[in-house]
């Protein structure tokens, strides 16, 4: 028998370092757009900014994974941690200083970005390392709790630190960073296997392996369509919110109703695993999406935040599945390229959501907006039902080495 999550040290290191981490990214993550409005007053430009956050993704995904395949990855995350404080204080002490410009706020945010990219890869391998093969599905559930608590909790706390000051939610997260930094300094597991000093670690084989799997590739490109609507919607709800007079902290608590549905299909996750089969787990968050006709129907602005809190529900079980069938196909030496693969092609539609967010509520009507958003996913719900790599899963059973 394994040991218990919650008694596995260097897992519990990991997750709590990272539980503050990723609090303090979301606090300066609603600050960046409610920044942007207080700078510009424009939706476009938060749409911009928006967008920006998701670019180093597509950019900076491969390289990252060429990376912590290559070097030790712990230190790539320290590296990553020290970049991403670096980058943030920066702008907290900009903004102290009233010298911010929204040039300013779109080069941190990119830094910021891409400081996170190059830290998930070696997050991959961290992971994978302290968690046994027979636990991944569970410990995806967990990690997809702990972002859960965070989209709940980080929402509400950011828009109450930025009506302090706009410089409070960036300081925040600068602190955040330093917790990461010491979660990873007191593991004791390695972050990889050994590594044959010869190996291969161009960016093609990771590509071609990941690309090989019908059933990575089929998923992959259907959670690409649905981050469209999952970076688009919650930018179109805070635009209109502001438009409505809703306050800061106000904005926050309606972002943080995705954050308690996110835990709340968390927690759910795995009683969901064992009473549905696994190809309606993997097609429930894009069949969900559906639930946005509500707000074409009625175009309140809580009836969106109540629409993408429905939706935000099925995204742990997606994931989670998602996940633990990665990890179980791919293997160590792989890792990070393959993985970073796969993050790049689940954003490559990231960035036009906030975009065409900001753009279409700028020139037509929040009916229109949503419909952009929402439609897509729906069509990938369709294809994904009739796609055989859903119908004819992988085992969670199969080593990486046998599935390579």
């Amino acid at each position: 028998m394994p040991t218990p999550l919650w008694r596995n040290r260097d897992f519990m290191l990991l997750q709590s370092g990272q539980l503050l981490s990723t609090f303090g990214s979301n606090v300066s993550r609603i600050a960046y757009p409610l920044l942007t409005l207080a700078v510009t007053h424009s939706a476009a430009k938060a749409g911009y900014v928006g967008a920006v956050i998701f670019l180093p993704l597509l950019v900076f995904s491969l390289p990252a994974g060429v990376a912590a395949d290559r070097i030790d990855r712990r230190r790539l995350m320290i590296a990553a941690d020290v970049a991403g404080a670096a980058s943030v204080g920066a702008l907290a002490a900009i903004v102290i200083a009233h010298r911010t410009t929204f040039w300013i706020i779109l080069v941190v945010a990119f830094v910021d970005s891409a400081s996170g990219v190059f830290f998930r890869a070696g997050n991959s391998g961290a992971f994978r390392a302290v968690v046994p093969q027979s636990q991944l599905a569970d410990a995806s559930s967990v990690s997809m709790a702990r972002g859960s608590v965070v989209l709940l909790s980080a929402p509400p706390v950011g828009g109450v630190l930025f009506g302090i000051a706009r410089s409070v939610p960036f300081l925040a997260d600068a602190v955040s960073y330093a917790f990461s930094t010491v979660s990873l300094l007191m593991m004791r597991t390695r972050f990889q296997e050994e590594r044959h000093p010869e190996a291969r670690t161009d960016l093609r084989e990771g590509l071609a392996f990941f690309w090989q799997i019908p059933f990575l590739r089929t998923t992959v490109a259907m959670i690409a369509v649905s981050n469209f609507a999952s970076a688009g919607v919650p930018l179109a709800l805070i635009v209109l919110a502001k438009r409505h007079g809703i306050s800061s902290s106000g904005i926050g608590a309606l972002v943080a109703l995705m954050g308690a549905a996110t835990l709340l299909g968390s927690t759910l996750s795995p009683l969901l695993r064992r009473l549905f089969p696994m190809r309606a787990i993997l097609l429930s968050e894009y069949w969900m999406a559906s639930v946005y006709a509500a707000f074409i129907v009625v175009p309140n602005v809580y009836v969106l935040a109540v629409a993408l809190s429905v939706h935000a529900f099925t995204f742990p079980n997606t994931d989670s599945a998602v996940a633990a069938y990665s990890y179980t196909l791919i293997p160590d030496r792989l890792l990070g390229r393959a993985m970073s693969a796969s993050n790049m092609l689940r954003v490559a539609a990231g960035p036009l959501g906030p975009l065409a967010a900001g753009l279409l509520l700028t020139h037509s009507t929040p009916r229109i907006t949503v419909l952009v958003l929402a439609a897509p996913v729906v069509v990938a719900a369709l294809l994904g039902t009739l796609s055989p790599s859903l119908r004819d899963l992988p085992s969670l059973s199969a080593s990486p080495a046998e599935a390579g």
